[in-house]
């Protein structure tokens, strides 16, 4: 019960905020050529502007972007604002420490095995001798290998 008090709260609390938001939304009518949206403005259009979106779609009255501006300065605080709420491109490329150490970690794990694999392959391959047909196995075999291993580094390098 307590969940569904938590997820109300959290409901009436994020509706007054979220039309709070949007009231000052980009295309009001202050802003004008003579009158324009400046760096200021700019920016707080761009953290707003994921709602203005949202807002956009069901009111066409409601814009994203300010067409009365001030040009270059209210774009550039415009990206700086949508940076702020969004981070910019370094949540895809950026690893954190804890990540790298574990892929470290897995790599030399996976280098280990590979080198145990290799070891008790050899061995078991080296006590006979090889007849004829052996040999063909043996081509065959060697195929399987380089395939396994090419589908085992596909496969850990996936992620």
């Amino acid at each position: 019960m307590t969940s569904m008090n938590s997820y109300r709260y959290r409901l009436l609390t994020l509706i007054p905020l979220v039309l709070l938001l949007s009231a000052c939304a980009a295309g009001d009518s202050k802003f004008s050529q003579e009158l324009p949206a400046d760096f200021w403005w700019g920016i707080w259009h761009g953290i707003i502007s994921v709602i203005s979106l949202l807002f956009h779609i069901f009111n066409e009255n409601v814009v994203v972007y300010e067409m009365h501006n001030t040009g270059g300065w209210y774009d550039f605080g415009f990206l700086l604002g949508v940076i702020f709420v969004w981070g910019g491109g370094c949540h895809v490329s950026c690893k954190s420490a804890e990540q790298k150490e574990r892929e470290k970690k897995w790599e030399d794990v996976g280098e280990k095995v590979e080198k145990k694999v290799m070891k008790k392959l050899c061995e078991w391959a080296e006590e006979e001798e090889p007849s004829e047909s052996e040999k063909e196995w043996d081509e065959i075999g060697e195929k399987v290998e380089k395939k396994l291993k090419r589908k085992i580094r596909e496969w850990a390098e996936k992620e």
